[in-house]
């Protein structure tokens, strides 16, 4: 199978991310680390996908700043993965494709999992990008301006 083509050196940072973190196991992967996993087993079971393959993941979320490995929190020989900053940041992008995953691919009443707020015990509000103004910004009213 040939090797698809990095887009890491593209001036689009949609590109980039997508090459980065574009493939359905790193965000997964991402997904249940802010679900508060933790170990290589338990993302295993997780997700159920090859060993290999979740090795090869974890590596590359590793080498890319968005997890860190550190020792087991509970003092046993196993190593952990954490979510680093840049790897927290990454929360918004989940939030979006799975508010996105929920108006779309859902049927009226169909049940799934609830993103809510630990404080309150309410969903979230639905994600919206907005001017500074607070108005609602939509494809049509925004551009992107290309480099030259």
């Amino acid at each position: 199978m040939p090797s698809r083509k990095s887009l890491r050196n593209e001036a689009c940072p949609v590109a980039r991310s997508v090459d980065l973190i574009g493939d359905r196991w790193s965000l997964l992967i991402v997904r249940d680390a802010f679900d508060g996993m933790r170990r290589f087993g338990d993302f295993q079971r997780s997700l159920g996908m090859a060993r290999n393959i979740l090795a090869d993941r974890l590596r590359k979320l590793v080498d890319a700043g968005l997890l860190e490995t550190q020792d087991a929190s509970d003092g046993t020989a196993y190593q952990e993965y954490v979510l680093t900053s840049a790897g927290e940041s990454l929360f918004p992008v989940v939030v979006a494709l799975r508010q996105w995953g929920e108006q779309h691919l859902f049927e009226r009443g169909e049940r799934h999992s609830v993103l809510v707020d630990k404080r309150t015990g309410k969903p979230i509000p639905f994600m919206v990008p907005t001017a500074r103004d607070g108005s609602t910004l939509l494809p049509a009213t925004t551009e992107v301006r290309k480099v030259v």
